[in-house]
């Protein structure tokens, strides 16, 4: 009954791994390619056009901070607005030009909008001439997307800047770390707008606008901001990755929205609170709208159609503040537009206070074990230089740790061959009651102290690892072209050779599922050579399924980060001599060897010896 129950539990791991594999090469990434093929051709094809009256597209409906806000669709302006080029949508109007360590870009004096902005510290591809990452883009050319902020006032109430307001500013000026930018709009009707842009080294925009009325009326203006972009954002399409709409609304905490809902079910309204942010978030990089602490404002995921483009848009909308005659109003919101660099998005949630920002960086539910490997990989990196050498030096510590219950587990493995001719003639005994047989089998473990199912731990406390290390690996932009030695110069990307097109010296590019690089076969070799530590299986079902179920994990991980796949061989080679040297302690004899040779034979030119079965 125990070799049946322990074949069936083989086989349903093989079946789950069968499924998997096929799902992953046949549905998914099928799914991904061709959502990737059909963003790039929106991207080249899309027609936006400028939102061209003021107010129009943003949050707000009759009275400012009467309700919860409303997306309007900005009406489409006469004649042509699209610009074929990015460098032609950024020579429509005037900008100020934006150069800090970090980023460079400009800001569209046209709406006062932040839509041009590049990252300096990162590239496209791993080589180092290629093009900068670029974020933000003008909305009248391929790939809108970028930051506006404004005021809502009442229907029939005095103007204010829309997105087609030219702002001025006194001179020639560039944005940078100590230099913020001043922009002023007068509306001709009593009321001065004045727009103060700062930018830190890094990746934070601090907007601060103050409203003064010289009028002989007040003046109820609400304070808004949003991020818009503009095409089909382009989807990693993995479950364990959240890209999309993102936010932390105080008590309601964090809610991430896929692009989808708002498309398909409408414009998504949050709560009013006074504490937290709202943007949009990639892979690697965010925007991120942060309201002034203790302001209360209302959030909005929301979808809209620009000219048959789809337009994705977090925003919100902040209470109404009254401005009497001779007084001033102001406000003040942040922008995070960047990298999502763990240290960076840290050292704002602790310096400015922002709540919980550090959810930005998706560590998933696993939180507890996911951050606190990054940080022992990020401490290994610093020490070693190299993130390969760092996950090698984590994997050595987390064998340390578990190295009790280890040591544990693979002596009772020890103690239960030891036992197998006992156990054998116990099965023989009483092949015919089975009841009988497991009773018997149940006092032998007793009188011996021998757990039969500790032997499962090793492999099933590598499961938390595994899965905070491949969280790690995919989502920290720290590991994004991080390299190892030789061919590997990106940890976070699938090893790039393939066996068969022999790594590379027949040109010709195999397909995904073909795609078997070196280090997934040193990864399999390693776990095929680990499972020969036990002697042939005598059940050829199990047997069969041992042999291949190493050429199955080779087949599964071959698509996984190369820094994950070098973290499994290494394990495996760990585990190999760990397991090895506790056999050999224990007295039980290991014919590495001839166990590899045997499994090598013909079905049924061996006869596994019963003593030496496990």
């Amino acid at each position: 009954m125990q070799e049946g129950n322990n074949r069936n539990f083989i086989i349903a791991i093989v079946l789950s791994l069968a499924v998997l594999i096929g799902w992953q090469y046949f549905v998914a990434q099928p799914q991904i390619d061709r959502a990737r093929e059909e963003a790039a051709q929106l991207e080249a094809q899309q027609t936006p056009a400028i939102p061209g009256v003021p107010g129009a597209g943003v949050p707000g409906a009759g009275v400012p901070g009467a309700g919860p806000p409303v997306v309007a669709p900005a009406p489409v302006p006469a004649g042509p607005t699209v610009a074929a080029t990015r460098a032609e949508a950024l020579g429509v109007s005037a900008r100020v030009p934006i150069d800090t360590p970090a980023v460079t870009g400009s800001i569209n004096l046209t709406g006062a909008r932040i839509d041009d902005l590049h990252l300096m510290d990162y590239r496209e591809t791993v080589d180092p001439e290629s093009d900068t990452v670029t974020l933000l883009s003008p909305a009248n050319g391929p790939g809108g997307y970028y930051a506006e902020f404004g005021w809502v006032g009442a229907a029939g109430g005095p103007a204010v800047p829309g997105a087609d307001t030219v702002w001025s500013t006194a001179g020639d000026v560039t944005l940078t770390p100590s230099t913020p930018v001043v922009l002023t709009w007068d509306n001709g009707a009593g009321l001065l707008f004045t727009r103060t842009i700062a930018v830190d080294a890094q990746y934070m925009f601090t907007v601060s606008d103050s409203v003064t009325n010289s009028g002989a009326a007040a003046v109820s203006l609400a304070p808004y901001a949003r991020v818009e972009r503009i095409g089909e954002p382009p989807t990693q399409g993995f479950f364990i990755l959240h890209e999309g709409f993102i936010g932390v609304f105080g008590e309601d905490g964090l809610n991430e929205t896929a692009y989808k809902t708002p498309r398909e079910d409408g414009t998504v309204t949050l709560d009013p609170t006074n504490s937290g942010w709202l943007g949009i978030t990639d892979k690697y990089w965010a925007t991120a709208l942060i309201p002034a602490e203790g302001e209360t404002f209302t959030g909005q995921f929301a979808y809209r159609n620009v000219v048959g483009a789809p337009a994705y848009q977090a925003n919100f909308l902040a209470n109404a503040v009254t401005i009497a005659p001779g007084t001033s109003g102001e406000t003040m919101t942040r922008l995070f537009a960047g990298a999502k660099q763990v240290a960076i998005v840290d050292g704002y949630d602790n310096t400015l206070g922002i709540d919980r920002l550090e959810l930005l960086i998706d560590w998933g539910w696993f939180y507890f074990i996911t951050k606190p490997m990054f940080y022992a990989l990020d401490f290994f990196n610093r020490v070693l230089g190299n993130f390969g050498l760092a996950i090698l030096a984590v994997t050595v510590l987390v064998k340390l740790v578990f190295f009790p219950l280890a040591n544990r587990s693979y002596a009772s493995m020890s103690s239960m061959r030891k036992l197998q001719p006992q156990m054998m003639a116990l099965r023989e005994r009483y092949k015919d009651d089975r009841v009988k047989q497991q009773q018997a089998l149940m006092e032998l473990y007793k009188k011996e102290k021998i757990n039969p199912i500790a032997g499962c731990w090793p492999v099933l406390l590598q499961i938390p690892v595994f899965f905070a290390l491949y969280k790690v690996l995919f989502v920290t932009i720290e590991m994004r072209h991080a390299p190892f030695f030789g061919w590997i110069q990106d940890l976070s990307a699938r090893d790039p050779t393939s066996i068969f097109n022999l790594f590379g010296l027949i040109p010709w590019a195999p397909p995904e599922f073909l795609h078997i690089g070196i280090w997934p076969i040193i990864m399999g070799v390693t776990m095929w050579v680990q499972m020969r530590l036990n002697p042939v299986q005598a059940d050829p079902t199990q047997r069969l399924i041992f042999n291949w179920m190493p050429v199955l994990f080779t087949f599964m991980l071959a698509a996984f980060p190369a820094g994950l796949v070098i973290y499994w061989a290494w394990n495996n080679l760990l585990s190999l001599t760990q397991q090895w040297v506790i056999m050999k302690r224990q007295g039980v004899e290991v014919d590495l060897f001839g166990n590899i040779m045997n499994s090598f034979r013909r079905k049924g030119a061996d006869k596994p010896d019963p003593a030496k079965t496990s």
